[in-house]
């Protein structure tokens, strides 16, 4: 328990949420407690709370039916454990944002509407952070909310990485590359400035976010200018039930040759394709890696980091070469196989790496005369959401004090 105001941060996907509670009071937000409630709507939920230190505060099956049952169990045991402060806020990953978003924002019955328009944009991911939001405001309707958005680290792309090919007019109806897991990119950028400095944070980086949801993004000066993933979470590398790039002409093939209806094409692409349609077996790489003796394991294996050496080769083009590579994410941070099998071949953009830092799981797994640096880490996109969240409602904060209206004080 603290004894300080928190912000909850909040991270809804379709059968989970990841979640963590972090002191408010803090000039940077620092983490109380994380954790995760995992398999709701599909029975045998699990409610999974851990400290700092690692110690598990609880771990336990608890119905959950919803996402809303999933958050009234958070929000209780989150107002359990702070006691005088109690909950400042929460602040919410919202995969998509629009086009006009370039920064987090105060959520208003305007701001949910507008996002709720943007659903068909983003199908798969929208309608679980919406889900989050309403589960909060039925619960604590006095409780301050930030939306945090993945697409806002993109919105600078330059206008050429914006355009997708369409004709014009159909461009002009929010039809662009939008970019995606800005979050995680936001803090790998961030950890660069904080452990090596301004100069650093500015090289020519490479960020390879490789997870259930996978894309790479290059970016310059501590901005992105290009990255995999386009209008959609479906673009770019393959993941772990999402295709990845595809061939525009073998959806039309199956839409019009094979009669699939918008709706099985849709399932097919964002839930049956990638690692587990390649692998008939399994959307973790860990399992994949573990029955890597049989051809489907190994073939998709091989389909992912052949694509990711592919896409990885291709930022070096609007960089103008590459200074440092970043892994991230479960698979970027956790496997060391993946790691070099991506950097494999790839030497002649100067990616060396050390294969015994590698094996070990070391920041820093380039050899010593590598030309590239690079470097495997967790990101943290919760921390991302938490320092949003405290900045937005400090500004709005000071506003309201100009104006005299009340406002949440820490």
């Amino acid at each position: 328990m603290i004894d300080r105001a928190g912000i909850l941060a909040i991270n809804c996907g379709s059968s989970s949420i990841k979640f963590a509670l972090f002191d408010a009071e803090s000039e940077e937000p620092q983490e109380v407690w994380s954790g995760a409630f995992e398999r709701i709507g599909l029975g045998s939920s699990r409610f999974v709370v851990t400290g700092t230190c690692g110690a598990i505060l609880i771990d336990e099956s608890r119905e959950a039916a919803n996402h809303i049952a999933a958050l009234d169990i958070l929000l209780a045991f989150a107002e359990a454990h702070t006691s005088r402060g109690g909950l400042w806020a929460v602040g919410h990953r919202v995969v998509h944002g629009g086009d006009g978003r370039d920064g987090p924002l105060l959520v208003t019955p305007a701001t949910e509407a507008s996002l709720q328009r943007l659903v068909p944009l983003a199908p798969l991911h929208l309608p679980h952070n919406l889900a989050g939001i309403l589960a909060v405001r039925l619960r604590r309707p006095d409780l301050p909310q930030v939306a945090c958005f993945d697409t806002a680290f993109h919105h600078g792309l330059p206008k050429v990485a914006r355009l997708t090919g369409l004709p014009r007019k159909i461009e002009e109806d929010s039809i662009r590359r939008y970019g995606f897991h800005g979050l995680s990119y936001e803090y790998v950028i961030e950890e660069i400035r904080r452990r090596d400095g301004e100069t650093a944070a500015k090289e020519r980086i490479i960020v390879a976010h490789l997870g259930n949801g996978a894309s790479m993004a290059a970016i310059k000066g501590g901005r992105s200018v290009e990255t995999t993933m386009g209008f959609s979470t479906l673009a770019g590398l393959p993941m772990g039930t999402r295709s990845g790039d595809i061939d525009p002409g073998a959806l039309l093939y199956l839409l019009i040759e094979k009669k699939m209806t918008p709706d099985q094409l849709q399932q097919l692409l964002y839930e049956k394709s990638g690692l587990i349609g390649l692998s008939g077996v399994s959307r973790n790489m860990a399992d994949l890696l573990g029955q890597q003796d049989t051809s489907g394991p190994a073939e998709a294996i091989d389909f992912f980091c052949y694509h990711a050496q592919r896409h990885l080769a291709s930022l070096t083009a609007p960089l103008g070469g590459v200074d440092r590579l970043v892994f991230t994410g479960g698979i970027g941070a956790n496997s060391p196989e993946i790691r070099a099998r991506v950097c494999a071949a790839l030497n002649y953009l100067g990616l060396n790496l050390d294969h015994d830092r590698n094996a070990r799981n070391e920041r820093v797994i380039s050899a010593s005369d590598s030309p590239v640096l690079i470097e495997a880490f967790k990101t943290n996109e919760e921390l991302v959401i938490a320092r949003h969240t405290q900045a937005v409602l400090s500004r709005a904060s000071t506003v309201s004090k100009a104006g005299g209206d009340d406002w949440p004080s820490r």
